[in-house]
């Protein structure tokens, strides 16, 4: 497998883990974009929440912030 098809793979992990979460969560991506901007100082929409997780293309960062945005404390690496 070439590096492009494993980052695609990984890719596709992290995006589908955050939208889980999110419905865990209960929070759209409207919520979610106030929450990051209100709480966190991210400039976001939901538009461009929309994008980020439709690719699965964020940073870490973004991940971070979207955990604490939607309460998360703990990530169990089984989970993703």
């Amino acid at each position: 497998m070439d590096i492009r098809e494993t980052e695609r793979r990984w890719a596709e992990r992290s995006k589908r883990f955050l939208k889980a979460e999110l419905m865990r969560a209960d929070v759209t991506y409207e919520e979610l974009a106030r929450r990051l901007r209100d709480r966190h100082g991210l400039n976001e929409t939901k538009v461009s929440v929309a994008n980020k997780l439709s690719r699965g293309t964020f940073s870490g960062s973004f991940f971070f912030a979207v955990m604490k945005a939607i309460g998360r404390q703990t990530v169990n690496l089984e989970d993703v």
